[in-house]
């Protein structure tokens, strides 16, 4: 997995549409329907999500996806983090990650929040998160409070 190449992605772009799907599987998997945010590649790019892919290679599959969308003028949540099972623990979620934040600072934002799972399932992503700064805040935006659900924000 060392030869990942990382880029800026559309999120309604097809070479996505698997991850993003494989993501949702997973969380459906884990969590009920009304504890779920997904959001499909259309829905991504409607909301103006700037996404990253980590592909096998320049033109490969996907196998590491994140992206964040503006929640105000100097504020951002991130959106669809999800690495492969076969990609993970090489660093593909800490590398697109850094993209994000990078970007949405460069964006203007200086806060940024997430919404992520609080089962075991989702505990790797909450490892990552924290290690990259992000501490635990009660539920922001339109979120309700909800106990399969973990709200975290950091300062860019």
């Amino acid at each position: 997995m060392n030869s990942l190449v990382y880029a800026m992605i559309a999120p309604d772009d097809p070479a996505l549409a698997a991850l993003i799907a494989h993501h949702a599987a997973h969380s459906a998997t884990h969590y009920p329907g009304e504890s779920n945010h997904n959001q499909d590649g259309n829905a991504l790019a409607a909301i103006g999500a700037v996404m990253f892919a980590g592909r096998l290679g320049p033109t490969g599959a996907v196998v590491a996806m994140g992206g964040y969308k503006l929640i105000g003028p100097d504020a951002a949540e991130v959106k669809s983090m999800h690495v492969t099972e076969a990609a993970r623990g090489q660093g593909a979620g800490a590398h697109i990650l850094t993209l994000i934040l990078d970007h949405a600072r460069r964006a203007g934002a200086r806060q940024i929040w997430l919404e992520t799972g609080s089962l075991p399932a989702s505990s790797a992503a909450r490892r990552l998160y924290a290690r990259a700064g992000f501490v635990t805040c009660p539920p922001f935006g339109e979120y309700q409070p909800d106990p399969m659900s973990i709200f975290m924000t950091r300062t860019l």
